[in-house]
Parts: structure tokens; C-alpha cells; sequence
């Protein structure tokens, strides 16, 4: 039975290990050894882009996020806005339409049907030859989209994904522990860019070849990620492209964030799934391995916790140094508990804020796994709020 213990525990911590640390740093080898890619000016060419932006019942937010887009340092006669009101049950729609001398479209949905059946009902009003997604909670910097159109100079380039700077929200508390975790993400995405190019892209603001972008996806599924999974299949590449800041203001607590993770996790284990062939290393090679270690490894954590759980409480029972093991565990989840149930202030509160996170993450794939094994659908999404949008704060 030790030896079983001993077992668990050695997975779990190989498991974790790998998937936090080591896959990064495999990731960062491969980059080295590859070059660094020369940095792109913004684009010249300025071919004709369509913005597209899925909201629902963001009254409070419409406003200064189609202002932020009209600023954007793009030709105004190359670019269609568009904005697909989800059936909004406020004056969203009557914001937007003040902006119609501006260019500015409204494709109202006469039933809410979620986010990405609201993109594909949105597929046959687009005329760009370039799609560009972004949402109505952040704020995208001026040239970041010169930027973005200029990753498709490269003829290999399908995709191009924004930096997502995770920002404060001065009316109130914040969660440090995803700016942190944000920041480890976009790291990733460099390293995979480098490598070869990024599993998924960044849901706030990305963009796509609009012959990619036509295909139309199932609505239970996650547009952003399933994106640069087709991207691949079609022979082109996902990128990251670090120079095209998007702002995005953390959640005021894990509390009001957990619900979206859970949606959010459920509807990219369905996504992956819906898309398992790319998981077979024979035929997609190092992006096979990238997809395995960075989206399904991450996703499987808490299983690989959960057994590794089972044998600390086991060696606990049958040695006498295994009680100082569980007693350390129990410490340490009492410490991301209080880190997301009461998030402290100075550096006690960012010393818990990042192991919280984690563990409400975690806990949130599980969950999300739950959701997915009992069928339980994510088509309808209620977006985060995230207080008001004017009071960004990019520290």
C-alpha cells in the first residue's frame, strides 16, 4: 500500500510538473534553438478588415468600446464595424445605433443563442478579407491593429492573436492572481510562435484570414480556440503577435470569475474534442504535441491532483512522516482557499493571489469536465462584468 502511495504521488507530481514547468521549458529550448523571429513593422498594405464584436446587454460598456475601436489607426474607408447584439435586452442596441453614421452595423439576433452562434449568424454580413474579433469588455491600443493585419504578410500566417495585458479595475478590488497567470500565458504563446505557432487564440482580440473564418461553428463550441485548430488543419499557421496590446480588466474576485471559467473550460474540452484528429503527433507533428501539452495536460491537472491527493491521505494512514506530508497539503490548500475566499491586501494578498488562482482554475476544469460528462450545454453565455470600462488602470 506505501509503495501504491508512493506511486500516486510520484504521477501527480511528474504530471503537474511537466505540464507547469517542464513543457515550458521545452518549449523555451526549442525557441532558442530555432532563432528568434525578426519583429514586422505594421503593414503598409492596408487590405479591407472587418471588425466584428458579439455583445450582450453591455449598455454600460458599448459605448466607449466603439469609440476605442473608431480611434484604431486604420483607414476608416478599408474597415467595416460590425456588431452583433444577441438579442440584448437593454439599450445596447440603441447605443450602437448612434454610431451608424460612423459605419457602424448592427446585426441584431431575434433570440439569444449564445456568442458563437451569434458569429455565425454574423458570417454572411462580413466583407472583409481579413476578420478581426474583439469584445466589448477591453480596450485594444491605438496601433495594435496595424500590428495585427501586419502578421499576414507572411503568406504562412492564418491567424494572428493579440497580447493580452491583464489590467486593474480602480473602483475595487482585483485579482492579482490572473494578471499573473496572463502573463505566464502570453510567455507561452511567444514560445509557441517561435516553435511553430499557438494552439488557440486570445477570444478579445485576434484575427483571421476571412476564408478561414467562413466556416461556421457549432454553438456549443469556442470560436477563438477552434479557430486556430482549423487554421492548421487548412496548412497555415496561428501566431502571436506581442506588438498588438489588448487591454483586459481582471475580474474584481475569483468569485464573480469561477462561473465564466467553468463555461469557458467546458466549452474548450468540447472544442477539442470536436477537433481530436489535430492530437495525433504522426500527422500534426510538433503542433500535435503543443495541443496535447498545453491544452489537454493543463486540462487533466486536477485529475492528476486528485490521485496524488489520494495518496498523500493514504501514505498519511501508514507512516508516521506521512502525517507532516498531509498536514503540509492541507496548509497549502488552506492557503489558496483563504487567498480566494478572502483576497488579502499587500503582499500577503499577492503571495496567495497566484496559488488561489491556480486553484480555483483547477477546480473549474473539474468542474467543466462534469459539465461535459453529463452533457450539460454552454451555448448561452452571460459575459463577465467587469465594472466600469473607463477606469482601466494598466499597472
Amino acid at each position: 500500500m506505501k509503495d501504491l502511495a508512493l506511486i500516486l504521488i510520484g504521477i501527480a507530481v511528474a504530471f503537474v510538473g511537466y505540464t507547469y514547468l517542464g513543457y515550458p521549458l521545452l518549449l523555451k529550448a526549442l525557441a532558442w534553438i530555432r532563432g528568434t523571429r525578426p519583429a514586422r513593422e505594421p503593414a503598409p498594405q492596408t487590405p479591407r478588415i472587418t471588425i466584428t464584436l458579439a455583445a450582450y446587454n453591455e449598455a454600460a460598456a458599448i459605448r466607449g468600446t466603439l469609440e476605442n475601436l473608431l480611434a484604431l489607426d486604420y483607414p476608416a474607408e478599408r474597415r467595416q464595424v460590425l456588431v452583433i447584439s444577441d438579442a440584448s435586452t437593454d439599450n445596447t442596441d440603441e447605443i450602437v445605433a448612434e454610431f451608424a453614421d460612423r459605419g457602424v452595423q448592427l446585426l441584431r439576433l431575434p433570440q439569444r443563442s449564445g456568442k458563437t452562434a451569434a458569429e455565425n449568424a454574423a458570417l454572411e454580413h462580413v466583407s472583409g478579407d481579413i476578420i478581426v474579433n474583439t469584445d466589448a469588455s477591453v480596450r485594444v491600443e491605438r496601433n495594435a491593429l496595424r500590428h495585427l493585419i501586419a502578421a499576414f504578410d507572411d503568406p504562412s500566417v492564418g491567424l494572428a492573436s493579440g497580447r493580452d495585458v491583464s489590467v486593474a479595475n480602480l473602483e475595487g478590488e482585483t485579482n492579482l492572481g490572473e494578471s499573473d497567470y496572463v502573463g505566464y500565458e502570453m510567455w507561452l504563446r511567444e514560445q509557441e510562435t517561435r516553435v511553430w505557432g499557438i494552439i488557440g487564440a486570445s477570444g478579445c482580440f485576434y484575427a483571421i484570414r476571412a476564408d478561414l473564418h467562413r466556416s461556421e461553428i457549432p454553438a456549443g463550441l469556442s470560436r477563438d480556440f477552434a479557430a486556430a485548430l482549423y487554421t492548421r488543419e487548412q496548412g497555415f499557421r496561428s501566431v502571436s503577435v506581442n506588438e498588438a496590446r489588448c487591454f483586459v480588466p481582471r475580474a474584481a474576485s475569483l468569485r464573480t470569475e469561477y462561473p465564466r471559467k467553468v463555461r469557458t473550460l467546458a466549452r474548450g474540452l468540447r472544442t477539442l474534442f470536436y477537433k481530436r484528429a489535430l492530437l495525433n503527433p504522426f500527422r500534426y507533428g510538433l503542433f500535435a504535441w503543443m495541443l496535447i501539452s498545453h491544452k489537454l495536460c493543463r486540462w487533466l491537472v486536477p485529475w492528476a491532483l486528485a490521485l496524488g491527493l489520494l495518496g498523500v491521505v493514504l501514505l498519511g494512514a501508514l507512516e508516521p512522516w506521512g502525517v507532516w506530508l498531509l498536514g503540509a497539503v492541507a496548509l497549502g490548500l488552506g492557503a489558496a482557499v483563504v487567498g480566494w475566499v478572502w483576497p488579502g491586501e499587500g503582499e500577503i494578498g499577492r503571495i496567495l493571489a497566484l496559488p488561489a488562482y491556480l486553484a480555483a482554475g483547477n477546480l473549474a476544469a473539474l468542474h467543466a469536465w462534469i459539465r461535459v460528462l453529463r452533457r450539460r450545454a454552454d451555448a448561452v453565455w452571460e459575459p463577465t462584468r467587469r465594472g466600469s470600462r473607463g477606469a482601466f488602470d494598466a499597472s
